[in-house]
This record gives C-alpha cells, sequence and structure tokens, in this order.
C-alpha cells in the first residue's frame, strides 16, 4: 500500500480551497475517477458550516446519500478541518467569533491498489475573527477520512 505521489487527496482538496476567481492551483487535473466540488461559507454557527458543506457534497454527488458510512466520513473529515480553523476548539458565536470560508471537497481513490477504496478531503481556507470587518486572520484545516 502506498500514495501515488500524483494522487495526493489533501494535498488536490487545499490548492482547490485556495484558488479563487476561477483560477486554478492544481498543477495537473485531477484522476479522472476522483469527484469534487467547491463553495463559500460564513457564519458564527459552526452548525451552519457543517450544514453548507454537507449540503454541497449531496447536492454535487459526491456522497451517496443512501449510504450512511458515505455522511459519515464526511462528517469527520469537515470535523477535523474545523479544528483546524478554530485550533481545536470548534465554537464560533458562542465565543463571539465568526469565519468566512473557501471550502474544497473530494473524493477519490489516493492509492496505488483500487482495493483500498475512496477516500474524502475537506479543505478550509479564509478568515476567522471577531464579528467585526477589519478584526480577523487568515485560517486553514484539513481533514482526510476513509469512506
Amino acid at each position: 500500500m502506498s500514495l501515488k505521489a500524483q494522487k495526493r487527496i489533501g494535498r488536490a482538496a487545499m490548492l482547490l480551497a485556495l484558488s479563487e476567481n476561477g483560477e486554478t492551483l492544481l498543477p495537473s487535473p485531477l484522476p479522472n475517477d476522483w469527484l469534487y466540488c467547491t463553495g463559500k461559507v460564513g457564519s458564527m454557527d459552526s452548525q451552519k458550516v457543517v450544514a453548507a458543506m454537507e449540503t454541497a457534497a449531496k447536492n454535487q454527488h459526491i456522497i451517496n446519500t443512501d449510504v450512511y458510512r458515505e455522511s459519515h466520513a464526511l462528517y469527520h473529515a469537515i470535523m477535523e478541518a474545523l479544528h483546524g480553523v478554530t485550533r481545536g476548539q470548534v465554537q464560533l458565536g458562542d465565543v463571539l467569533r465568526t469565519v468566512g470560508l473557501r471550502f474544497a471537497i473530494v473524493r477519490g481513490n489516493p492509492y496505488e491498489s483500487e482495493a483500498e477504496g475512496d477516500w474524502i478531503a475537506v479543505a478550509l481556507y479564509g478568515t476567522i475573527g471577531a464579528p467585526v470587518r477589519g478584526y480577523e486572520h487568515e485560517a486553514i484545516g484539513l481533514g482526510i477520512n476513509h469512506m
């Protein structure tokens, strides 16, 4: 079992989240069998952040909503990424913080062996801070989970 250099799912998700205005930072196209979606979310409520990403993944058919383990894997990847953005305390409005984030969700198999199955990566990039314009700083988070 080894990761393929050109199939680093976390790196792909991060580059997609860092891309803006239609530009792409990916050095080459994603493998044909990989799925992805991108979007933006801003809120003082972490539940709304999670819901926005879950909705995007469902609407873009990144996960099969009839298979619980796929929703479960996505949830854990989102929470891991949020831990990075919020420095381990997944609280926003309760502690007077707000986020403005771009996200990318990528699904695919990053291994040489197809038997390893699909993995899902969630990348977040944007700002976090007090709910006052100009009182925020950049933050980044990445979560990866097996499907």
